[in-house]
C-alpha cells in the first residue's frame, strides 16, 4: 500500500464536474485538493477538433467503453455506451451543445427535494455566472465565466429547409433555447472557441492547475472509499500496478458520473445488501437506491434520403470533398470539421396534453446505419428525436469486486408503456415535419425506419429497431430529502447516513433535464463547490 498523503478534499474524477470542483475549492491557497482521473491528461488533437469525437468515441483511450446489458426494448439490442476518460471526461467527447434544459425540470427538483435553492430562479445566476456567451451579457446570459459558448461556424441548405419545415407543420422558430421554455427550432449553441472545442479541462482546469495546493493524478482508477464506521476517512486507488491511499481531512467527493459514482459506493459496501453480497463485499450502509433510477435519452433515428441538395454523404465520400474541408479547417477554422454531432435543434410537444415540450430533435446533414460506420453513399439527413423525460428506469450495477471490471449497466428503455406511446408519436410527427412544402422539392423518402410502420405496435417494434442511447445517462444517486428511501445524497448533496462525502455529478439529478445535460452538471459542480466552502466555513 502506498500513502500519498493528507488532503482537505479529494476529487474522484475529473470530467465536466471534477474540473469545475478542483477549480473552485482550490481558490484558497489554504485549502489541499487532490483531483484524482482514471485517463490521462489527454492533450489529442482529436479532443480539440469538434469533428473528433468520431475517433474519440468507442476508442479505449478516450472512452470508457461500456456496453449495455441486451435491451428487451431495443429488440434484445446492447448497444455502446461511451463515457469519456481523461482530464476532462465527457467534455472530451461529447456532442458540444449548450442546453440547460427547462425552467420546469429545476422547479421539479426543488418540489422532490424540498429545498427551493434547486428552483430555476436559483439555478440561473449560476448558469449566468459560469458563462462566457458570445451575445455578451443579458437577462438570460452572462459573460467572462469559464465555460464559453459560441454560435456555429457552418450551415446547411438542408437544415435550413427542414427549419422551414418544422415552422410549416406548426413549430415556431426559436432564437434561444436556453430562457427556461425551449420550444420551437433554431440551430444548437456549442461549447466552442473559434473552432475548436471548448472542454472543462481548458475552461475550468487548465487556467489554475499549477496551484500549489492542487494536486492531480492521472492513471488513478479509484477503487474504493475508506470508512471508518459511519465516515468516509479517504479514498483507495489504483496506478501503475499499485494499490495507493490518501486521507481526507474534510470531505472526500465522488464526481465519476451517472456509472462510475454508484459503482464506487458499491464497491465501498454502500448499495443493495444481498447484491453486494453476492460479490463478496461487504455491507457497510445497506441503501438499494444506489445504482438504482438510471435515467437517459433515447433518440429514434429517421433517416430520409433526398435528391437535388447538398449533405456531408457527398463531401465525406470524396477525397476531393475530404481535402476541401481540411483545408477550410485550416485556413478558417470553419466547416465540417467544427461539426457537433447535430446542428438544427427543435423542442416540441407530443399532444396537445403536454405543458412544455418533451421531444428534443437533433437533426444532421448526414446518414449513416450506426455510430462508427462509413456514411452512405447516397444523399441524406437524419431526423433524430428523443423523448426528454422517459418513465423508464434502469440501473447501474457492479459486476465484479474489482475496478478494473466495466459494471452492468441496464438503462431499460421503452420499459414504459407511456415511453412507448411517446416514441409512437415522435416517429409521426417526423413524418409530418418530413411532408411539408419545404423539403417537397428534395424528394424526401424515409430510409429508416421505414414506412412499412404504420400501426402503434409496429412502431414501437421500429422505435426498437432504430433506438440508440444520446449519452444522457442520470440519477444513479438521486437527490432527495432525507426520508425519501429512493433518495442517496439531500439536497446539499451529502451521501444520507454518511459522513464525510459528497457526490457532485450528474448521478444526483432526480428526474432529467428536458435537453443535453453537460452543461447542467457544469451548474451542479459550481452550486456543490459553493456548499462544500459553506459547509467549510460555518
Amino acid at each position: 500500500m502506498r500513502h500519498m498523503g493528507s488532503f482537505d478534499y479529494i476529487i474522484a474524477g475529473a470530467g465536466a464536474a471534477g474540473c469545475v470542483l478542483a477549480n473552485r475549492l482550490s481558490v484558497n491557497p489554504n485549502i489541499k485538493v487532490l483531483l484524482l482521473e482514471a485517463g490521462n491528461d489527454e492533450r489529442w488533437i482529436w479532443t480539440k477538433i469538434p469533428v473528433g469525437y468520431l475517433y474519440c468515441i468507442n476508442n479505449p483511450r478516450t472512452d470508457w467503453c461500456y456496453k449495455t446489458q441486451p435491451e428487451a426494448g431495443l429488440n434484445g439490442r446492447s448497444i455502446i455506451y461511451a463515457r469519456g476518460k481523461g482530464l476532462g471526461g465527457s467534455t472530451l467527447i461529447n456532442a458540444m451543445l449548450y442546453l440547460r434544459g427547462q425552467a420546469r425540470d429545476y422547479n421539479e427538483w426543488a418540489e422532490l427535494t424540498g429545498d427551493s435553492n434547486w428552483n430555476w430562479q436559483h439555478v440561473l445566476p449560476t448558469f449566468k455566472a459560469v458563462e462566457d456567451y458570445w451575445r455578451g451579457s443579458n437577462e438570460f446570459h452572462g459573460e467572462g465565466g469559464e465555460w464559453r459558448v459560441e454560435k456555429q461556424r457552418l450551415s446547411w441548405d438542408i437544415l435550413d429547409r427542414f427549419a422551414e419545415a418544422a415552422i410549416q407543420a406548426g413549430i415556431p422558430a426559436n432564437a434561444d433555447f436556453n430562457r427556461g421554455d425551449n420550444l420551437g427550432v433554431s440551430q444548437f449553441e456549442v461549447n466552442q472557441k473559434r473552432g475548436t472545442r471548448w472542454s472543462s479541462v481548458r475552461g475550468f482546469l487548465n487556467p489554475i492547475r499549477n496551484r500549489q495546493n492542487l494536486h492531480i493524478i492521472t492513471g488513478a482508477l479509484t477503487d474504493k472509499l475508506i470508512i471508518e464506521g459511519r465516515k468516509v476517512t479517504g479514498i483507495q486507488f489504483q496506478r501503475n500496478g499499485e494499490t495507493c491511499q490518501a486521507q481526507s481531512h474534510m470531505e472526500t467527493i465522488l464526481a465519476a458520473g451517472s456509472i462510475g459514482s454508484p459503482a464506487i459506493l458499491q464497491r465501498s459496501g454502500i448499495g443493495d445488501a444481498k447484491w453486494l453480497q453476492e460479490k463478496g463485499i461487504p455491507v457497510v450502509l445497506d441503501k438499494p437506491a444506489v445504482g438504482a433510477n438510471l435515467q437517459d435519452h433515447l433518440q429514434l433515428r429517421s433517416i430520409f434520403k433526398v435528391h437535388g441538395i447538398k449533405t456531408l454523404n457527398q463531401s465525406a465520400n470524396s477525397l476531393w470533398g475530404k481535402a476541401l474541408m481540411g483545408l477550410e479547417y485550416v485556413l478558417f477554422r470553419t466547416g465540417p470539421l467544427t461539426m457537433a454531432p447535430s446542428q438544427l435543434g427543435l423542442f416540441a410537444y407530443s399532444d396537445e396534453t403536454v405543458e412544455t415540450p418533451d421531444l428534443e430533435y437533433h437533426v444532421q446533414p448526414l446518414s449513416l446505419d450506426k455510430f462508427g460506420d462509413p456514411l452512405h453513399d447516397f444523399s441524406a439527413f437524419t431526423a433524430s428525436v428523443c423523448d426528454l423525460r422517459p418513465q423508464s428506469r434502469g440501473w447501474v450495477k457492479i459486476a465484479d469486486a474489482d475496478p478494473n471490471v466495466s459494471p452492468l449497466i441496464a438503462p431499460c428503455y421503452l420499459s414504459h408503456e407511456a415511453d412507448q406511446l411517446k416514441a409512437t408519436k415522435a416517429i409521426r410527427l417526423t413524418r409530418k415535419i418530413a411532408s411539408q412544402a419545404a423539403l417537397t422539392p428534395y424528394q424526401p423518402t424515409e430510409y429508416l425506419p421505414g414506412l412499412h410502420y404504420q400501426t402503434d405496435a409496429e412502431l414501437v417494434t421500429a422505435a426498437g429497431n432504430i433506438g440508440t442511447t444520446i449519452f444522457h445517462p442520470v440519477g444513479t444517486c438521486k437527490m432527495g430529502k432525507a426520508e425519501d428511501k429512493d433518495a442517496v445524497v439531500d439536497s446539499r448533496l451529502r451521501l444520507i447516513d454518511m459522513e464525510g462525502i459528497r457526490i457532485v455529478d450528474a448521478s444526483i439529478m432526480p428526474t432529467i433535464t428536458s435537453g443535453n445535460t453537460s452543461s447542467p452538471t457544469i451548474m451542479i459542480a459550481t452550486r456543490g463547490a459553493e456548499m462544500i466552502l459553506q459547509d467549510r466555513r460555518a
